[in-house]
């Protein structure tokens, strides 16, 4: 199967242009329970598998012995926006590890906070480090380099925290990666099918009542992701604005290029979306269509509506369309 229409742009009558993609839900057996496009189609998550990528850092017990708190364990799984609280927080957790923003390995990145962007363009100050939208995820790389006493080269793929994060993301994907790509933060980023991803956020919905390592530390991070959804994206945000208007706990989490995630402990359901083009407008349409579709959103709340049917405007401030989900996305 090939990737299906997902969402419509329409302009007046007509519908303008599509995104199509692929999406798929699971129970924590790792069955399909639902599916649109191709359920094996080999994708890169991107940020998408940060909790994946932070698994190691608490089922090796590197987390309880730095102390982290729910906070650093949404951090780790964090594509922030680079505000004044997620650069302090990260800060912080830096400077109590006895390191600085030149160990993030990560790149520098201006923030996505306007007020901050604007006051550092005005003052002269250059991007820094701790604002990358990753800088939570390799504090917590750093915090694992630590623990097993390896060298500062953490984003290697031959690296032991790096061979670590492989491991933990075939184990809950069921799956062998067929390969990796090095993401805008210079980390491996594992391919898996979009069953495999949509598995493994299966295995994260059901953790809490598991009590292996793995499981203990994947219901960890969920719970710190639900309890912090500020610190997992920031104002305005897809991931925390509708983790906020959400009828019961759940975790979601945007990646680059048109990915998307749910975890669903109610419900023992993972959710994993992919938008062929990498359009975020989309990828953000499907996943509010299919949180409403299983009753976890409603369609009328202002922050869902927001996402699932955008109005599109011309310079001249006209609504002159609308992005909505193709017939039936939302509906059984």
């Amino acid at each position: 199967m090939t990737a299906v229409p997902l969402v419509e742009v329409h302009r007046g009558p007509v519908i303008e242009s599509w995104h199509s993609g692929h999406a798929v839900v699971c129970d924590t057996t790792g069955g399909i329970v639902d599916a649109w496009g191709d359920p094996e189609a080999v994708i890169l998550p991107r940020s998408s598998a940060k909790m994946l990528q932070a698994l190691p850092l608490v089922s090796s017990g590197a987390a309880r012995a730095a102390g982290l708190g729910s906070e650093r364990l949404a951090l780790a799984c964090a594509s922030h926006n680079g505000a004044p609280l997620h650069a302090r927080l990260v800060g912080d957790w830096l400077a109590e590890r006895g390191l600085t923003e030149d160990d993030l390995l990560c790149g520098p990145q201006p923030s996505r906070d306007k007020e901050l962007r604007f006051s550092m363009i005005r003052d002269g100050q250059k991007p820094g480090r701790v604002l990358n939208n990753c800088s939570g995820k390799h504090t917590g790389f750093l915090t694992l380099t630590q623990h097993l006493k390896a060298g500062p080269d953490y984003v290697d793929p031959a690296h032991p925290v790096q061979m670590a994060c492989r491991e933990a993301f075939e184990e809950v994907t069921g799956e062998t990666s067929p390969g990796f790509g090095i993401d805008g933060c210079s980390a491996p980023n594992f391919a898996t099918t979009m069953t495999g991803m949509a598995r493994a956020m299966a295995f994260f919905a059901g953790a809490a009542g598991r009590g292996d390592a793995q499981s203990r530390a994947a219901a960890d991070l969920v719970e710190a992701m639900i309890a912090h959804p500020v610190l997992v994206a920031g104002e305005g945000r897809a991931c925390t604005l509708l983790m906020q208007a959400a009828k019961e706990p759940v975790a979601l989490k945007t990646g680059a290029e048109g990915y998307f995630i749910a975890i669903l402990p109610a419900r023992g359901l993972g959710v994993a979306v992919k938008i062929a083009d990498g359009a975020t407008r989309a990828s953000e349409c499907v996943i509010a269509a299919l949180m409403v579709r299983l009753g976890v959103l409603d369609a009328d709340h202002p922050d869902v509506a927001r996402f699932l049917n955008p109005p599109i405007r011309n310079w001249d401030g006209l609504v002159t369309g609308e992005i909505r989900p193709v017939a039936g996305l939302v509906r059984q």
